[in-house]
């Protein structure tokens, strides 16, 4: 965002001296303003002050979720704040987690336009529903919201502290520990995707959008943005990881192999829902009005950087060229 627009002026919530000195190093014009998601009155304030509120931290975080908007409540009709929220395509996945059918394929697909009324009214139990509840019942003529809901995130980050997403990693991950591939039953569950950098754009957009008085987007009740390029089948990309860890030599078998559940949960506490239930949506809304048009490289063409990366990550490089060298 500071590159793409470098006269607006940024401030950005870090923890520590440590991680402002990572957001500094490479964004030197930014505002540090220290605290967590739990330092309410930091958070009021700074909601208060900005035209622009962007909350990518976390989707669980009611209690930040509160405090960002009830500081942009004290904005006026005349001059209203802007609050675009990060929220994710696990709210989806409410069906297969209450029936635990973790694992099959589904029909459902969602989308953000001509259904944008399901979306938006989805069980209390869903993932992420609870803080996207917040945002959506902030909305008002003094407060602008709107909800972006990415997908599975693939791709390297360019941000200077965490450069990696979870699902695809995590996956890697389990995969180079067990030494072999894993699936969550018989692996036919559907997610659908973005590169993360064309999920920065959106966000972008919709800066744009806000800064423009509003612009094209909808913000509101029905300001929910699906961000898809395309979708996978999880055994596919289980069997794309596994090959490219194979292939390089950080495990010995190629062999996918189902996995029981508690064994799964044991490895990611989350990873039965994050690779065993479905998620489908159309990214309808972002493409309408804000023009958005993904272009980066798809899922298969970054998989294997992203299983060398976690290698790399986990040590696994270094020890793979140890017993090459002999």
């Amino acid at each position: 965002m500071k590159k793409h627009a470098p006269e607006y002026q940024v401030a950005a919530l870090v923890r520590n001296s440590e991680k402002g000195a990572q957001v500094a190093s490479q964004y030197p014009t930014i505002r540090l303003v220290y605290g967590d998601l739990g330092s309410a009155e930091v958070l009021e304030k700074e909601a208060r002050e900005a035209d622009i509120v962007l909350n990518f931290a976390d989707a669980d975080h009611p209690g930040a979720a509160e405090a960002l908007t009830t500081g942009l409540a004290a904005h006026s009709p005349e001059s209203p704040g802007y609050m675009i929220h990060t929220s994710g395509t696990g709210i989806l996945t409410f069906a297969d987690v209450e029936r635990k059918t973790f694992g099959e394929s589904s029909s459902k697909v969602y989308d953000d336009w001509d259904n944008i009324k399901e979306v938006t009214s989805l069980p209390d139990y869903a993932a992420h529903r609870n803080v996207d509840k917040i945002i959506l019942g902030a909305a008002s003529s003094t407060t602008k919201t709107a909800i972006v809901c990415p997908p599975t995130i693939y791709g390297q980050g360019r941000g200077p502290g965490n450069q990696r997403s979870i699902q695809i990693p995590e996956l890697a991950r389990c995969i180079l520990e067990k030494g072999h591939g894993i699936l969550v039953g018989p692996g036919k569950t559907y997610w659908t995707n973005v590169h993360v950098h064309d999920l920065s754009d959106a966000y972008i957009s919709l800066v744009e959008a806000a800064a423009a008085g509003g612009g094209k987007a909808t913000w509101g009740p029905e300001g929910y943005y699906f961000t898809e390029n395309g979708e996978h089948i999880w055994g596919e990309v289980a069997k794309a990881v596994t090959a490219a860890a194979h292939k390089h030599g950080f495990i010995t078998s190629d062999e996918l192999k189902t996995l029981p559940y508690d064994e799964i949960v044991k490895m990611c506490p989350h990873g039965p829902m994050l690779w065993g239930a479905n998620s489908r949506c159309r990214a309808i809304r972002a493409r309408k009005l804000l023009d958005w048009s993904p272009k980066g490289k798809s899922i298969e063409e970054e998989t294997p950087s992203t299983v060398t990366y976690e290698a790399d990550l986990r040590g696994f490089v270094q020890h793979h060229a140890a017993k090459v060298a002999g």
